[in-house]
């Protein structure tokens, strides 16, 4: 068994798909209310990384510059006259997070798996990532 800095403590193993769904979860529910109730009916799912066809749709050649992603129609877009669209989900990339919580020793790995699980939420509302940008910067 690994043995941490001191040397008496055991280093732990990198977080799971579970445990980053749990991060996840725990995120969430700590999020107003209103906030969670507005959200309505999204899916939340966590992989190691998107898939080829993902990464093909929005150019992205490496795998480890997607942390999460919103797939679905956004609120502003939707109509009472459309038939049922494709369940809103969201994905959170396990290895791409841990990559860059790793690159980033400033914030937790709570703290990075809610901003991502926020900024994709913003996107289901139909905010822009310069939208979200801005709201961030004036917080």
């Amino acid at each position: 068994m690994s043995k941490g800095p001191t040397g008496d403590e055991p280093i732990g193993r990198a977080p799971s798909l579970d445990d980053l769904a749990g991060l996840a979860e725990a995120a969430f529910a700590a999020l107003p209310e209103e906030f969670r109730r507005m959200t309505g009916e999204v899916i939340f799912r966590v992989d190691d990384f998107p898939s080829d066809e993902v990464l093909a749709e929005l150019g992205i050649e490496d795998p480890f510059d997607l942390t999460g992603l919103y797939q679905g129609v956004d609120l502003t877009h939707r109509s009472l006259f459309d038939p049922a669209p494709q369940p809103s989900m969201i994905f959170l990339y396990r290895r791409p997070l841990l990559d860059e919580w790793a690159d980033h020793g400033e914030v937790t790995l709570e703290e990075l798996v809610a901003h991502v699980l926020v900024h994709e939420i913003g996107h289901h509302f139909g905010l822009s990532d310069a939208d979200i940008d801005a709201i961030e910067a004036a917080a």
